[in-house]
């Protein structure tokens, strides 16, 4: 593959703070073949950087602060976050502070969801041949780690645990190791698994789904609405909460699926043709200077963000 070409302008953004800990910086052209992006930590480049990303939960929570004020002229301030509305507090402190956004809404500047699907036919690197082997065992599964009574999610488990058996794992159950890996390898002895969002907003759709998704069992879920699912996987591939008058009736669904080899197929067929991709952050910030760079010279500001961000 050719280096980049020296014409194309080179993009420098700070990462104001790590989202969640200090990490290797990425090379974009070298990891995404995203040419002409620097991404550094180093506060110094301030005034040099193009844009710079800042994490919503580190300065609304006082582990950091806003850069300082006046800002250089044409750089843009970057809002990051991946919390839903509701563990997201302070948002109306930041009208007009920000100028693009970096979130899993597919209406934010920079979209990053949790993990979307990729065409890839009947190949090697289908979802199918990665769970070719399956022998699913038990029926169903949730892992939950925040417990809490006024969480939608325990309302309903409290209802559904009443018709079928349903293994729950992590702190509020039983131990698991941390990590994708360890959940997906539980995964894979089940049929199902709840696949339920600590709160409903729009496109707040979580790794809960994909690590479902890759395991090779059928996500039921608890979220946003059904067309909203419908955004990132066949109608087929999950099985949403909404579809069903009653709890009852979704158990008996379910126990109906585990006995009708068809009805299996039908919901697991479709994962012949796909592969899942799930970004990390390094990838995200490199997405970003692409942004930056289309958007360079223009004059731009989220004015409402409490307002877009919630809606």
């Amino acid at each position: 593959m050719s280096p980049p070409s020296p014409r194309l302008s080179h993009i420098t953004i700070l990462l104001w703070v790590h989202p969640f800990g200090v990490a290797p910086l990425p090379d974009c052209w070298k990891q995404f073949q995203i040419h002409g992006c620097t991404i550094t930590d180093d506060k110094h480049a301030y005034r040099q950087a193009d844009a710079v990303i800042i994490h919503h939960r580190d300065v609304v929570k006082g582990r950091a602060r806003l850069p300082p004020e006046p800002r250089p002229r044409s750089q843009k301030w970057i809002w990051l976050n991946h919390e839903s509305p509701t563990y997201s507090p302070g948002l109306q402190k930041y009208d007009r502070v920000f100028n693009l956004t970096l979130s899993y809404r597919v209406d934010s500047d920079i979209y990053v969801p949790y993990g979307h699907l990729i065409p890839v036919g009947n190949s090697s690197g289908s979802l199918d041949q990665t769970t070719s082997l399956r022998r699913p065992s038990r029926l169903l599964a949730w892992v939950v780690s925040h417990w809490s009574a006024s969480h939608a999610r325990v309302s309903f488990y409290n209802e559904l645990k009443r018709y079928v058996n349903i293994d729950v794992y992590g702190r509020a159950g039983k131990p698991l190791k941390k990590g994708r890996e360890a959940v997906q390898e539980m995964l894979r002895d089940y049929m199902f698994y709840l696949a339920m969002e600590n709160s409903q907003h729009t496109d707040y759709i979580t790794e809960k789904l994909w690590n479902a998704v890759r395991a090779g069992a059928i996500p039921v879920v608890l979220g946003p609405s059904r067309q909203n699912y419908e955004r990132l996987l066949p109608p087929e591939a999950f099985i949403h909460v909404d579809d069903f008058p009653t709890v009852e009736e979704l158990a008996q669904y379910l126990n109906k699926v585990k006995q009708n080899p068809d009805l299996m197929k039908h919901h697991l067929s479709w994962r012949q043709n796909y592969s899942v991709h799930q970004m990390t952050h390094d990838e995200k910030f490199c997405q970003a200077c692409e942004v930056v760079r289309r958007t360079r010279g223009q004059t731009s500001e989220v004015p409402h963000l409490k307002d877009w961000f919630c809606s």
